[in-house]
């Protein structure tokens, strides 16, 4: 166990040093501009509140999060020997389609970002809606493939020396459920970044997943007496679909001015299509002999029959046509690198006025300046 320690010990450290040049690249690109001196203590007192006011409500939606996992543990601590490794390595493994989704809203958080300093709503309400949608595709056909072959996942994964049959068993029960709440996840990580991108701090989100945070430990409680560690994934899963769907209602009044109604349809109809990808999926994984071919034709059949859907019907859940946009956009992005803006070419043009709509980020050139 001590070598394991050390070899993630070791990692952590490695992955510094790749990073540590780019950063002294970054660091030695430019002159740092001279801090601005305070003209009165006063002055200097009231920044550092507000610095703390914004970075509070952060913090404190962070811990309300990560303590959900504490909460999960305790729960499980009285239950038989084994129980916290079934719930440590389905988590694990159930959460893998999640972080894969939240790339998409990483890379869009400063367009949004950006959108709401600006005052253009309109760019951020939509960006958010079709980064929501796109991430939800995603993580849905993930759990569609962890919840048709988890047996055969952990068995190819786990199942060697002391992990036998019955842990196998365990662990994909366990991962099932887990997936279960894995759109809830991925809709809470989405959510928060265009909650955290106002320029005011919000404490909503800190709000919605406390309540989440109460609802996983009244609801484990009975689920860990009567069902286990799969109890206590059922209440995780329950607890963070209730923190999706508050921020998901208190977007519009918050932050962004997210159509809740149609984008809350959307991802029903998503989520339909992800359980005939899971029966497809789970057919596959059960006819299918060896793990290996098990998983993989399991993977390949829920992501086209999830896929097939989004082709026959794209209008039904609110996306966009994907390989088109992709198509699009992609010279579009490139022609406005290349090329000057309007207001470059033309020295004396005006200036937008202050009423209209500036285009910020991601789907419309970044040339433009804010409005002020």
């Amino acid at each position: 166990m001590g070598g394991r320690a050390a070899g993630v010990a070791l990692g952590g450290i490695l992955m510094v040093l790749v990073q540590a040049p780019s950063l002294v690249r970054e660091l030695r690109s430019g002159p740092v501009p001279p801090a601005p001196r305070a003209s009165a203590p006063r002055g200097g007192q009231d920044g550092r509140i507000l610095v703390l006011g914004l970075i509070a409500p952060v913090v404190a939606f962070s811990l309300c999060r990560q303590s959900q996992t504490l909460i999960e543990r305790f729960l499980a601590s009285p239950l038989p020997a084994g129980a916290i490794s079934h719930l440590n390595y389905a988590q694990k493994v159930a959460q893998l389609p999640m972080i894969l989704s939240l790339m998409l809203c990483t890379v869009s958080f400063p367009v949004v970002a950006r959108a709401l300093a600006a005052g253009d709503e309109e760019t951020a309400r939509h960006r958010v809606e079709r980064d929501l949608l796109l991430a939800a595709v995603v993580v849905l056909v993930g759990a569609s493939t962890v919840i048709a072959a988890a047996p055969r996942i952990v068995e190819l994964l786990f199942e060697r020396g002391e992990f036998g049959g019955s842990d196998t068993t365990a662990t994909a029960a366990v991962m099932r459920v887990y997936a279960l709440g894995l759109l809830g996840q991925t809709m809470v990580g989405a959510l928060v970044r265009c909650y955290f991108s106002a320029a005011r701090p919000l404490w909503y989100p800190a709000a919605a997943m406390g309540a989440g945070l109460v609802t996983t430990g009244v609801a484990g409680v009975p689920g860990a007496q009567y069902w286990g560690a799969v109890g206590i994934a059922a209440a995780n899963a329950l607890g963070i679909t209730l923190t999706a769907v508050l921020l998901l209602r208190g977007a519009h009044r918050q932050s962004v001015p997210v159509r809740a109604g149609r984008l809350g349809a959307g991802l029903l109809r998503l989520a339909a299509a992800g359980a005939g990808a899971t029966g497809a999926g789970w057919a596959c994984s059960v006819a299918i002999g060896p793990a290996v071919p098990a998983v993989v034709a399991a993977a390949l059949v829920a992501t086209g029959v999830f896929l097939l859907f989004l082709a026959c019907a794209p209008e039904a859940s609110g996306l966009p046509s994907l390989p088109r946009s992709a198509y699009r956009r992609t010279p579009h992005a490139r022609r406005h690198r290349a090329e000057p803006s309007a207001a470059e070419a033309a020295p004396g043009k005006e200036p937008a006025p202050v009423g209209e709509p500036v285009p910020v980020g991601g789907d419309v050139p970044l040339d433009h300046g804010h409005r002020r």
